[in-house]
């Protein structure tokens, strides 16, 4: 049974996370994992498989989440059915081979390395704010289909649900940002079940876990967190549609500086 102060800790990250996941289309993963990390070695699981717990668990509330964020969005008309169409069949290739086979050959202290540096580049990417060629447009289908496989792979390394590769690399194809923002939350389904479907199989049997884990993904803590994020995800649409393009950026990129702060400390220290 959960106590007090884990239950009000999770409910706190869920309701954050969630907002951010409507603000920003990243899902919330990438503020969840430094956090679930703290929470999950304070109950005395080692640090190198804390990390794998926190990617993992991560990764499966997006799937709630995307739902909730996805149905806010679509309500606007932001979101490019085609887009997710084309990118979704590579999306759920590339999770498949992060989350069933480098993920469980990788230690932990290498994912939170890993972890710290896509975040840290697409933070740099959001912060320059290069405004790509108009010319430029999205790649044909099998284009489209390598993109998704590139974000499903560092998603199920990173337990985020993509938007933080999939914004910049919609925005560089001249894709408007509201609609980058909203078509990556939509993204966020097929990322999060085909890596939490992994992540569940690769994690069988492996001793040390937390008790409650379902393979690498801790269950109290997914049912909390998403139970809270499910409700705050569409305030974050709310204010993703209020908000103008330059702030939002900002936001954007000075939140991944600092996750990729932590999770850098975390690799370095484990």
């Amino acid at each position: 049974m959960l106590d007090l102060l884990l239950v009000a800790q999770l409910l706190a990250l869920g309701m954050f996370t969630g907002f951010l996941a409507g603000l920003l289309g990243i899902g919330g993963g990438m503020l969840m994992v430094p956090f679930i990390t703290v929470i999950v070695t304070a109950q005395g699981v080692s640090a190198d498989l804390a990390v794998k717990v926190a990617i993992a668990t991560s990764m499966a509330t997006i799937v709630f989440t995307s739902l909730s964020s996805v149905r806010a969005h679509h309500r606007r008309g932001a979101v490019r059915w085609d887009i997710v169409a084309r990118l979704a069949p590579g999306i759920v290739a590339g999770a498949a081979l992060a989350s069933l086979g480098v993920f469980a050959v990788l230690g932990g202290r290498w994912l939170a390395l890993v972890f710290a540096g896509f975040v840290a580049f697409s933070g740099t990417q959001m912060l320059l704010d290069r405004k790509p060629r108009p010319s430029r447009t999205l790649p044909g289908t099998p284009g489209q289909f390598a993109a998704g496989g590139v974000i499903g792979f560092l998603s199920g390394l990173v337990g985020a649900g993509g938007g933080f590769v999939s914004v910049p690399f919609l925005t560089w194809c001249n894709v408007a940002m509201h609609q980058a923002v909203a078509t990556s939350a939509a993204l966020g389904f097929p990322i999060a079940l085909a890596n939490a479907a992994g992540y569940i199989v690769s994690g069988s049997g492996v001793p040390g876990l937390p008790a409650g884990s379902i393979g690498y993904i801790y269950l109290p803590a997914l049912l909390v967190i998403s139970t809270a994020s499910v409700l705050t995800a569409p305030l974050g649409v709310r204010a993703a549609h209020a908000l103008p393009v330059k702030p939002l950026k900002r936001l954007f990129a000075l939140i991944l500086y600092a996750l990729a702060g932590f999770m850098l400390y975390k690799g370095l220290t484990a």
